[in-house]
């Protein structure tokens, strides 16, 4: 996987944003712009993440889904990814129309998820909060945190283990059990300062 160039990633975000508004405008999935960079045609894990302004930054997720695993090219992953974090997150109500302006688009592309290996206990010390994302799998359940989480929230290590745990609806020390599956993965991130405004690139510690 290569790097994002800071106008491929101003693409995506704006891309998201316009198959949001389509789809809420007429239900339908837009197809990829035709000046799309062919290297946005890879395939490569996205998520879209949606963002009220004006509120404290722990009551700002309005939507969050996207494609841990590279199964579609990019350009059409962050379509895709865009319309379920504004319509399928269980978490919240469908996005509205008029509810979109005071929204912000936040793309993050991923890295394929690798495993941590190694015994339980040492999992902490084989991830980085500010560089990592989790992904913690055990029997049917998963679940998934990108690596500009722990970072909001002021978590360390273990606390992100443990809360990657409580997304996958498993007890929260579930890390430290031999048939949990744990992997990490990096992101690119790019957002909107404000709604419709400048995109730029998140910088992480």
């Amino acid at each position: 996987m290569y790097k994002i160039k800071d106008e491929w990633g101003e693409f995506l975000v704006r891309l998201a944003r316009k198959a949001i508004e389509e789809y809420l405008k007429s239900g339908k999935e837009i197809e990829p712009p035709k000046d799309t960079p062919p290297e946005l045609w890879e395939k490569m894990g996205v998520f879209v993440t949606l963002n009220r302004v004006g509120v404290l930054p722990t009551q700002a997720l309005r939507g969050c889904i996207g494609f841990p695993y590279p199964i579609y090219p990019l350009v059409r992953a962050t379509i895709k990814a865009a319309i379920y974090a504004a319509v399928d997150d269980p978490r919240f109500p469908p996005v509205t129309l008029d509810e979109l302006d005071n929204l912000t688009i936040e793309v993050s592309v991923l890295t394929p998820p690798e495993p941590v290996e190694g015994p339980p206990h040492e999992r902490p010390k084989k991830i980085k909060v500010g560089r990592d994302g989790l992904i913690i799998k055990k029997g049917i359940y998963s679940g998934l945190l990108l690596p500009q989480v722990p970072i909001e929230w002021g978590w360390d290590e273990e606390e992100f283990l443990s809360e990657t745990c409580w997304k996958a609806g498993l007890p929260p020390d579930c890390w430290l059990d031999e048939d949990t599956e744990v992997y990490r993965f990096t992101a690119e991130i790019f957002e909107e300062e404000y709604p419709n405004g400048p995109v730029k690139r998140k910088p992480l510690p």
